[in-house]
């Protein structure tokens, strides 16, 4: 019987396994026929959002992996606006509402706020946490 999760990632790309983790099991369940309710980026995770990493040499391009799987299979990718904004990540809208020159949330991920993730668990009958 397929499942619908809703994941919480809370480490960094650069610094946690967590986020490779993450995106593996959601990779995993989409093709064993489950459903992503959504992917809930928290605390340090947010940076999986920022669309201005550069990974070095061998590295895979987070933003971007997670931005292709949410087009691949219209799993929603939130990112916690208070803790984006405290990291200096911002989409368009908020770049301008700070007067910032230009926003660097990638594309495929949306900030939002905490109720997300509610709503997230009120869906799934599975919850995962991912990092420290």
């Amino acid at each position: 019987m397929p499942h619908t999760f809703a994941l919480l990632v809370l480490g960094a790309p650069v610094s946690n396994q967590s986020v490779h983790t993450a995106y593996e099991f959601a990779r995993a369940a989409l093709d064993a026929g489950h459903r992503i309710a959504r992917v809930f980026f928290y605390h340090d995770g947010v940076h999986c959002g920022n669309q201005l990493q550069i990974p070095a040499g061998g590295d895979s391009a987070v933003p971007q992996q997670w931005s292709e799987l949410a087009g691949a299979h219209g799993v929603d990718l939130v990112v916690c606006v208070a803790s984006a904004l405290k990291r200096g990540i911002v989409d368009a809208g908020e770049a301008q509402r700070y007067g910032k020159q230009a926003g660097n949330l990638q594309q495929g991920f949306e900030l939002s706020g905490l109720g997300q993730w509610v709503d997230a668990c009120l869906q799934a009958d599975r919850v995962v946490s991912f990092g420290p």
